[in-house]
């Protein structure tokens, strides 16, 4: 009887790939293996837009920018192979660099991505990029691809379950994998022959609207370099690089492939293709946010401060800070040492008793209890499992308990830090109310250079740290040696 069933099931999963219909690409024209009508398409990328409004907010600071993108958006996709699709441009509030779209015609755009960009026409590659992928289908090729692996595993499952009955309990979590199939593939990066066709279409749709079809090579250089710098820092932050799913993650602005599929789009191009609008991209831009958003905190100098929590702490002026979605951390110049900002839950009785709980501390460990700043903490001292030793304090804080603890890599390390690690958690305090008024997040500005301006000289005002003068170059697409020219209207922050 199981193996009957069994059999029944491996047959019935067989037919799914005789009776799913081979659908027309529309781009190609081409017949293309696929488990997902048009309309499963526009409603897989309703839902999976409903999941991203939950992790991003829309960047809604300036609603002229909002207007501004979706309008070359949609003219773009007018002129793409699916023109009929309901196309939806968000620019979204995160500072990492990113654009990516969902099944449907939900493209988005982060400001993070938008700051390293430097004309309209630039803008349009990304967008153009993001439209080529919703037309060839891309994502639902990769759905499909991805559920046909699956119902092949669980095929051969059942092929053994019939003749292994023993592999049942495995046979079943292959079902239950391949009816699990979710949505992360809709946004996961594509495979190389995906990112150049893309490449083709967005040149192709960019010459269709008046833009220069080498706005794409132009952009995957100009984010190319912004990714190669950001491998340079996190060597500094002693973190992993960021990585863009697409555009340039799979080939680099001089591959010869790349070059020849922009150069077939050449013969769409118009004459208007020469402005490539640069002045009404950075009117357009002015103002706009960049870095950390205020409500997860800022990083000015060495502090850290958090408008919304009110308080603020400062770390060693030679310490390299990151900002991270949970926790604040700061390393030391040689990577020896570092200390860790986190939020610890709701006060439970006592700084001390909420330290030895969840601290996991001995009855012999002894934990100081003390004011400092008018806020109520517990220092303790000791060794991580590893043997390790650290330094840590439990803050009360506006109905907030607080983790600030430093550590040494070794003995030496940590003694050589302690001090630091030590004036950093009696630095942590009550922000006042003027001074949370004055908190304000950085911003993109616009200055014309004059002769004699350098990126260097930039710098030394500049509120982007230690790698401004490089920061300053990325943003305004003069990375890795360029300078101001006189008359140039250039980028900066403030």
């Amino acid at each position: 009887m199981v193996s009957t069933l069994a059999l029944k099931l491996a047959i019935s999963l067989g037919c799914l790939f005789l009776f799913t219909g081979c659908a027309v690409n529309p781009v190609t024209g081409k017949q293309n293996f696929t488990l997902m009508s048009e309309a499963d398409e526009m409603r897989k990328g309703q839902q999976a837009a409903v999941e991203i409004g939950k992790a991003y907010d829309v960047y809604d600071d300036l609603p002229a920018l909002q207007a501004y993108v979706s309008e070359i958006g949609q003219k773009l996709a007018k002129k793409s192979h699916r023109p009929q699709l309901d196309y939806h441009f968000t620019v979204v509030d995160s500072p990492q660099v990113n654009a990516f779209a969902l099944p449907g015609g939900y493209i988005y755009i982060t400001r993070g991505i938008l700051a390293y960009l430097n004309s309209e026409a630039e803008l349009a590659a990304v967008l153009a990029h993001e439209i080529g992928h919703v037309t060839a289908r891309h994502s639902v090729r990769q759905y499909s691809a991805a559920t046909a692996a699956n119902v092949a595993a669980a095929i051969g499952g059942l092929a053994a379950a019939i003749f292994m009955p023993q592999l049942g309990g495995q046979l079943a979590q292959g079902v239950q994998s391949l009816l699990g199939i979710t949505g992360s593939v809709l946004v996961s990066g594509y495979g190389r022959s995906h990112e150049l066709e893309a490449d083709r279409l967005g040149a192709e749709y960019l010459a269709r609207s008046g833009y220069d079809p080498q706005a794409m090579i132009i952009v995957i250089g100009v984010l190319k370099n912004q990714e190669l710098f950001d491998i340079e820092v996190a060597t500094q932050e002693g973190r992993e690089p960021r990585r863009y799913h697409g555009l340039f993650a799979t080939h680099p602005d001089n591959d010869t492939r790349l070059q020849e599929v922009v150069g077939e789009a050449e013969q769409y191009s118009q004459p208007s293709a020469a402005d490539d609008r640069r002045a009404e991209f950075l009117r357009q831009t002015e103002g706009m946010a960049f870095g950390d958003a205020v409500n997860h905190g800022v990083i000015r100098g060495n502090t850290f401060q958090h408008k919304e929590m009110g308080f603020i702490l400062s770390f060693p002026p030679d310490w390299r800070i990151r900002n991270k979605p949970d926790e604040v951390v700061a390393i030391s110049p040689g990577g020896d040492a570092l200390m860790v900002l986190s939020r610890f839950g709701n006060p439970r009785g006592s700084p001390a008793d909420l330290a030895r709980e969840r601290l996991r501390l001995e009855s012999s460990i002894p934990v100081l209890s003390m004011t400092s700043n008018g806020l109520a903490l517990a220092v303790v001292s000791s060794t991580t499992s590893d043997g390790k030793p650290f330094k840590a304090s439990v803050i009360y804080h506006d109905n907030n308990a607080y983790l600030l603890a430093g550590r040494g890599d070794s003995p030496a390390a940590f003694g050589r830090h302690q001090a630091a690690i030590s004036s950093t958690i009696e630095s942590f305090r009550a922000l006042s109310n003027a001074e949370k008024e004055s908190i304000k997040g950085l911003e993109i500005r616009t200055i014309t250079a004059t002769n004699g301006l350098s990126y260097a000289g930039l710098a030394t005002n500049s509120p982007l740290g230690s790698n401004a003068e490089n920061y300053l170059r990325l943003l305004n697409g003069q990375y890795p040696e360029g300078e101001p020219v006189a008359g140039q209207k250039i980028k900066i922050v403030k």
